[in-house]
């Protein structure tokens, strides 16, 4: 082996070295445990969502072998966080490094615990890109994805770079195909939410819906070619209380033209809760005005 390899293993090590100890086991599933990071040292652990399935009895291991009670202080399932708290002063947390800078094809490691040691796998940033929302609604402020493989366990775990720098936090539950990381800025807002209202606040409808493509004719009159059509609508909820009706096509809300269920979805954001808005419907080839009051998801 030569020499400047030799030298670049002992820096990968040393990196795994330093960030270990900030990274501890969750257990709080039947199966295999889960990985998380120490967020404050306090004893704040940060972890995702999926992985925890029972909110109580939950349990972390630390890097020195002992293992305390945690307990969940709040989570979002629509960017896959949960924040724990655990009686663990004197932690040392990770900080978020800014991704200015980061290029696809930079070298990444992956560091989780799943177990009683911490592993460590080897990849690269194979995406990167601007802002997007998850499945569920989640905004998520940088798009970051590795080809670094995660074996169960490893979400909850960290992606540093070859400088040692933490970048974000590792789930397999946002993508189907690839190992994407939640970038620091999402998980400030989101940590910073939980804490004081033990979630993320969403807008709801009280709507089930499915995109549809509206007939020619009718484009200019509805000022758009697609809409949402209602299949099922939450009796007293927001729709059901504004008078809308099964099979009406909403076209717009706010003025925002609504294509999909994620457009809908990003739309009923926090700042929404609360407010009236005028939707855009379409009923029996009549394009009608709604005012409605966007309610607050439990």
């Amino acid at each position: 082996m030569s020499a400047d390899l030799t030298a670049f293993s002992e820096s990968l090590a040393s990196i795994v070295e330093r960030i270990a100890p900030s990274i501890v086991r969750v257990e709080a599933r039947r199966r295999h445990g889960a990985t998380g990071i120490v967020w404050g040292a306090e004893g704040h652990i940060l972890t995702t969502h999926h992985a925890i399935e029972q909110e109580s009895a939950i349990t972390v291991g630390l890097a020195d072998g002992r293992t305390a009670s945690a307990e969940l202080i709040g989570r979002d399932p629509s960017t896959d966080l949960a924040l724990l708290k655990a009686d663990l002063p004197g932690l040392t947390p990770l900080a978020p490094a800014p991704l200015e800078g980061l290029k696809v094809g930079h070298l990444v490691l992956a560091i989780g615990r799943p177990g009683r040691t911490a592993r460590a796998t080897l990849g690269i940033v194979s995406a990167f890109g601007e802002s997007w929302r998850t499945f569920a609604g989640g905004r998520i402020d940088r798009y970051l994805e590795t080809d670094a493989d995660l074996p169960p366990g490893f979400s909850g775990g960290a992606l540093v770079d070859a400088r040692g720098r933490f970048l974000g936090l590792l789930t397999a539950a946002l993508s189907r195909t690839a190992a994407v990381v939640i970038p620091g800025e999402t998980l400030n807002r989101v940590t910073q939410a939980i804490r004081q209202h033990g979630g993320i606040r969403r807008g709801y409808l009280g709507v089930g819906a499915h995109p549809v493509r509206l007939p020619q004719g009718l484009w200019a009159k509805a000022g758009s070619e697609a809409g949402l059509m209602l299949l099922t609508i939450e009796p007293e909820g927001p729709a059901d209380k504004a008078g809308l009706t099964l099979g009406d096509v909403l076209v717009s809300l706010g003025g925002q033209p609504l294509h999909s269920i994620e457009e809908l979805l990003g739309y009923l954001g926090d700042e929404k809760v609360g407010t009236q808005v005028q939707a855009k419907v379409l009923r029996a080839g009549e394009v009608r005005e709604v005012p409605i009051s966007i309610g607050k998801r439990s």
